[in-house]
């Protein structure tokens, strides 16, 4: 039985930064992984990912941010690979809509740069849009998208190169602490040990953490590519990323819903999708067929804030969601075993803070702490426990 420093069990978004960050400490590091780098099969896939640091979710994720973006341009530097894309982000609805006020919170609270903008303006600057005439918009220049794909093999190569030894296409079969305060982790193909285990399983969570108890709901999202109608007056370059910024967009009577500029060219199309409209399901078992109906819900939400988005359906893809009841994240050390760290249930917000978990995963699994503040993230906190 081999044995290494640290085990990464599931190598795709936050598992491959957390190999690539152990490696780069010096640690032995195995991942192990069920699939090939940049898969479909979880929730990091689609060709892009928003990025932004007005986040209305809370202000307390703005550190991690600020943290991410330095990360995030080590990542490209290091891999060679185009992975950030700062095109803007626009963030608009009704006046008292979180996606509003609670963005505009999180700038005012640590001085971003941002401009708030009425729906004159907001149509004036991007002609794609007409929003309700009493809506609302956060601008924020320094906000835009990161490629899911391009992250989790550029995390997997130079971690390679960093002496981590990843083993794709090797799911694992079950895992257990030893006597000595180690781990040992079973494969269809070995079995291997490891003094310490980090366990990123994204929408596997329930059945490789069930010990935890954790109220994760995974839940199949769709994500959809529509062709806009061009005009004179709209024209292909005001969808497409020099132009027109990633978008979230939320009203009392429509919900919410998020998108990005056409980043493929005129026949690419453009990309949204609901940011909350998800049905029950496993990993195991989701439905990867798009539906008519599904298709018509979206097309008829969108044409609310894009009237010119009229033309056919380019494609359609389902990703996983594992959601906690607070919607923040579960990061921290397993409360039954000091030598494993966990982090799932990214509530369908987590990608873009993927180098900075690597980072603080690794910090956790050397230290046993990290300095970057991830209290709200804390698996015993008390929406996390069992009734």
């Amino acid at each position: 039985m081999e044995h290494y420093d640290v085990i990464v069990l599931g190598v795709g978004s936050m598992g491959g930064a957390a190999a690539n960050s152990l490696a780069g400490r010096g640690l032995k590091v195995l991942g192990l992984e069920t699939f090939e780098p940049g898969h479909d099969q979880g929730a990091a896939h689609g060709g892009t990912r928003i990025i932004r640091q007005s986040y209305f979710e809370s202000p307390e994720y703005v550190p991690l941010l600020r943290r991410a973006y330095d990360l995030w341009r080590a990542l490209e530097e290091e891999s060679g690979r185009r992975i950030m894309e700062l095109c803007g982000g626009i963030y608009l609805g009704d006046p008292d809509s979180p996606t509003f006020a609670g963005s505009r919170l999180a700038a005012k609270e640590h001085g971003l740069d941002h401009e708030v903008l009425d729906a004159d303006e907001v149509r004036r600057r991007f002609p794609t849009m007409d929003p309700a005439d009493d809506a609302l918009a956060v601008y924020e220049r320094e906000a835009g998208y990161v490629r899911p794909e391009e992250t989790t093999i550029a995390n997997a190569e130079v971690a390679a190169r960093k002496g981590a030894t990843l083993r794709f296409h090797e799911p694992v079969t079950h895992w257990q602490t030893t006597a000595g305060g180690g781990v040992r982790v079973v494969t269809t193909q070995g079995v291997y040990g490891a003094d310490r285990l980090v366990v990123t399983p994204g929408p596997w969570a329930p059945t490789v953490l069930p010990e935890l108890g954790l109220p994760l709901s995974i839940e199949r999202m769709i994500f959809y590519w529509f062709t806009p109608e061009f005009t004179d007056a709209v024209p292909y370059a005001s969808w497409s990323e020099a132009r027109h910024p990633v978008y979230i967009e939320e009203t009392h009577a429509n919900g919410q819903i998020y998108g990005f500029p056409m980043t493929d060219g005129p026949a690419g199309g453009f990309k949204l999708g609901f940011f909350r409209k998800g049905t029950p399901t496993t990993a195991g078992t989701i439905d990867r067929t798009v539906y008519d109906a599904e298709v018509e819900d979206m097309r008829e939400r969108a044409v609310q804030l894009f009237p010119r988005l009229t033309g056919p359906l380019v494609q359609a893809k389902t990703c996983l969601y594992s959601v906690t009841p607070d919607e923040h994240f579960v990061i921290g050390t397993h409360p039954e075993h000091a030598q494993v760290q966990v982090a799932c249930g990214f509530s369908g917000h987590g990608f873009k803070f993927v180098p900075v978990i690597g980072e603080i995963l690794a910090d956790l699994t050397i230290d046993g702490r990290t300095d970057l503040p991830i209290g709200l993230f804390d698996p015993a906190r008390a929406v996390l426990r069992p009734a």
